[in-house]
């Protein structure tokens, strides 16, 4: 009997899910363009992009920005202590397992109901060692040794915002408790002109770390509209001249700004203590249109 052709059918059109969380309306929308990957939307605004097949794919500019930490952060392939407060689709806590294999890690995302959905979901790799607790993430974070982290990411949004209490010096005194002597700490931060969260945020790095840098896209430095920048910050010299090189050469090239430029740019901005602390701006309804 003779074989017909196209006999191996494409495989159903993955379809959209969408269910209620703690903090909102989570959908999990299917890329067309990747057959195992998904986009996570809480409440219509972006969070999170996965692709199961290719853990070590990032999407978003502010996590390929990130990417380009943890890649730095040791010589590649060497297992880190990762502690990430925010999950999301557990995107960063994926692509370190799977960039540097044995790594252990800790996340801390408050929305039980989110995390349920996203191993269900968008299941980990039973392999990678990865611990989720859903905590508030300074609560979370007050849970690690001293010592203990490589790397503190924080990636923190309640309707799109940052919540106040993971913006001053105190929360960042926990931050510093919890990282190796030479370990780095990386946020993810939103603002729009004329920058004020943006530039509160430096100056309160810059009162509990001796070395930090920034990674934005020159448009948002410029005050020209709202957008991500990544603040990273360590007491051990950071790999500045390989950090602004990578972000130059990513599809959305980004500017790393450092040293005294960075320091001019808070403008005389304080830091910011728990007495002090706000919750960053809310983005305008243009930016998810």
């Amino acid at each position: 009997m003779g074989k017909s052709r196209n006999t191996r059918r494409r495989p159903a059109a993955a379809e959209a899910v969408v269910e209620a969380v703690d903090g909102g309306l989570a959908q999990l929308i299917p890329d067309p363009d990747r057959t195992r990957a998904w986009t996570l939307l809480i409440d219509g605004a972006p969070q999170s992009h996965v692709d199961l097949d290719d853990p070590a794919y990032l999407s978003f500019e502010y996590q390929r920005r990130l990417g380009h930490v943890i890649d730095l952060l040791a010589p590649p392939g060497r297992p880190v202590h990762a502690v990430h407060l925010g999950g999301g689709a557990l995107t960063l806590a994926r692509y370190v397992a799977a960039t540097r294999p044995r790594s252990t890690q800790q996340v801390v995302e408050r929305d039980a109901s989110l995390v349920q959905l996203v191993r269900h979901r968008l299941p980990l790799d039973p392999a990678a060692r990865i611990r989720v607790r859903s905590l508030d993430a300074r609560a979370g974070l007050a849970k690690v040794p001293d010592g203990w982290a490589d790397l503190v990411i924080t990636d923190v949004f309640s309707g799109a915002r940052t919540p106040a209490h993971l913006t001053s010096t105190e929360f960042l005194d926990e931050v510093r408790r919890a990282l190796k002597p030479a370990g780095v700490y990386a946020a993810n931060l939103a603002d729009g002109p004329p920058l004020a969260h943006l530039r509160g945020q430096i100056a309160t790095v810059a009162a509990r770390f001796g070395e930090f840098a920034l990674i934005a896209d020159p448009a948002v430095l410029r005050g020209k509209r709202f957008g991500n920048a990544v603040l990273v910050a360590s007491d051990a010299p950071l790999p500045v001249a390989e950090l602004t090189r990578r972000a130059a050469s990513d599809p959305h090239p980004g500017r790393v700004e450092h040293g005294r430029q960075l320091t001019d740019f808070t403008g005389g901005a304080a830091p910011v203590d728990d007495a002090a602390a706000v919750a960053s701006p809310a983005p305008p309804p243009s930016v998810f249109r």
